[in-house]
């Protein structure tokens, strides 16, 4: 297997068994709300093992998959290793650690969607143009978010806004890795 087809393994694992992980984390984590908790909430209490693990494992198959992929694209490795050095980081450094939480979340918020438009080279149509309008619904997100427009959704919606794209387009961008 050569080094993209890994790195998309990589990337395809680490998103999944997070995002998967994430959930169950919300169902166990008593009177939590997705329309009022912050994603991170999850990562205090209750679930803080399962949410934090999930996401340090996360972020460290996507700086190990951005080494992989460093002949392929720099940019791409650059943006792809930030985004990873951010999830680990807020795994690591829970909300109540401040600042520190908030800078790792912001650089996981912000590289994975620039991701998106550094994977578009790699990229074949019609994938290339699908993960830059993910990652632009990412950055719109983090932009409404940051202003404390949540558009009915509530704060912990607004973020999902954020995160639940670029957990889109990177699956199916780990996709077209794999297939080589």
């Amino acid at each position: 297997m050569d080094r993209a087809r890994i790195s998309g393994l990589l990337i395809f694992i680490g998103v999944s068994e997070f995002l998967l992980l994430m959930l169950i984390s919300e169902v166990l984590y008593p009177g939590y709300s997705v329309h009022t908790n912050y994603i991170s909430d999850l990562g205090v209490g209750p679930t803080a093992l399962i949410f934090n693990s999930s996401i340090v494992v996360m972020g460290v198959m996507l700086i190990i998959a951005s080494i992989l992929l460093a002949r392929l694209s720099k940019y791409l490795m650059v943006t792809l290793l930030l985004t990873g050095i951010g999830a680990a980081g807020v795994g690591i450094f829970n909300e109540h650690l401040h600042p520190y939480h908030l800078i790792f979340a912001l650089m996981a918020f912000l590289f994975s969607s620039i991701s998106s438009y550094t994977a578009y080279p790699l990229s074949k149509a019609p994938g290339r143009y699908l993960w830059v309008v993910l990652g632009t619904m990412g950055l719109i997100a983090l932009a409404l978010f940051i202003m404390g427009v949540y558009l009915g959704l509530g704060p912990g919606g607004m973020e999902r806004m954020i995160v639940y794209p670029n957990m889109i387009w990177a699956l199916g961008f780990s996709g077209e890795l794999m297939r080589g």
